[in-house]
């Protein structure tokens, strides 16, 4: 004979582990990461055209040091490990490391990516600043030379 009070708890139990294991295998916090961009020159509120941290600049190697950080933290979930793509999001090392890949970038982290009121990438602009989005560009670019 089934007790329904043993069900009744037996059912909080399940349900509790649930909601306990999704936790655990959720992506965590998809709250964009703040990135700490100390040691890159400050650029300020206007935007610039392009990556002013790309090769040869003196400052490369810390944008790519900066960027490696804040892509994992912001980007990699969605557009890959190491910015290799696994198919979710598009494969950012594709992109040309010239005046046209920076206007990409821009217009993608400056409005985000909508498709029917589904928001597929926030505007990353919005929660980080100019030098950690062209670090991360800088990162990307690293890994591009990798391919």
């Amino acid at each position: 004979m089934v007790n329904k009070k043993n069900l009744a708890g037996l059912s909080a139990a399940t349900l509790l582990g649930v909601v306990l294991a999704g936790q655990a295998w959720a992506h965590g916090d998809v709250t964009p990461q703040a990135v700490a961009t100390e040691g890159l020159t400050a650029l300020g509120e206007e935007w610039v055209d392009e990556n002013p941290y790309r090769k040869p600049s003196p400052e490369y190697a810390k944008a790519v040091e900066i960027g490696a950080s804040a892509y994992t933290q912001n980007c990699a979930r969605c557009h890959g490990l190491e910015a290799i793509s696994g198919g979710i999001a598009p494969d950012l090392r594709e992109l040309e490391s010239d005046f046209d890949g920076d206007e990409w970038f821009q217009y993608r982290v400056r409005n985000g990516a909508v498709r029917d009121g589904a928001v597929y990438m926030p505007k990353m602009a919005d929660y980080l600043s100019q030098e950690a989005l062209w670090a991360i560009r800088s990162y990307v670019e690293s890994r591009r030379e990798e391919m």
